[in-house]
């Protein structure tokens, strides 16, 4: 084996981010004297990492991954009838996730190889919204998790499409991420 180093970068879906955090139903039912907060025109920014590994063989390499991901929305009261009150634009959280990596690599070939993956570290989630203590940044546990994956290999460089899922939370109460990231599609090079 005489390629040890690989890096890649990549992007990830937001499916759990884009189930959770979608546009409301208005109510259109109540007085037109009646109000609510809502949160609304939400944009997903997806997930975009950056992944060392060093590999010790050519089935098992450790590294280390840096994950980072956002939703913006604008923040819309409305009256009874469904009606715009008034609009705060640009209000957000991110996610930024630190840990280190292991890879597996059970099919190792010229042109593909197939592996699954795990790493513990971890996660940051942090915006315009505070938590219980008034704070705008909270810290938690991050696991990823790659159930199968799959690089496609021409010399040094390599296409990689990963199947697994992110998990961030601080407690059972404060969840950041839960099946984030189920697909992951990457560029990379070994060296």
């Amino acid at each position: 084996m005489t390629s040890r180093h690989e890096v890649r970068v990549g992007w990830g879906d937001q499916l759990f981010e884009s189930l959770m955090w979608h546009n409301p139903t208005h109510v259109t039912t109540m007085p037109s004297t009646y109000q609510e907060l809502y949160k609304e025109n939400y944009r997903h920014y997806q997930h975009y990492w950056l992944e060392y590994q060093y590999r010790f063989t050519h089935w098992f390499g450790l590294g280390m991954m840096l994950d980072g991901s956002g939703v913006q929305w604008d923040e819309v009261v409305r009256d009874g009838q469904g009606i715009e009150l008034s609009r705060e634009k640009n209000h957000h959280f991110y996610n930024l996730v630190v840990m280190p990596t292991m890879r597996f690599t059970y099919f190792h070939h010229e042109y593909v190889n197939l592996y699954s993956g795990l790493g513990f570290g971890m996660g940051i989630n942090g915006g315009t919204e505070t938590n219980a203590k008034g704070r705008h940044t909270d810290v938690g546990a991050a696991v990823n998790i790659t159930v199968i994956g799959v690089s496609a290999n021409y010399g040094r460089w390599f296409w990689t499409v990963d199947f697994g899922g992110m998990y961030s939370l601080k407690n059972a109460n404060v969840i950041f991420m839960a099946s984030s990231r189920i697909i992951n599609v990457g560029l990379g090079a070994r060296f």
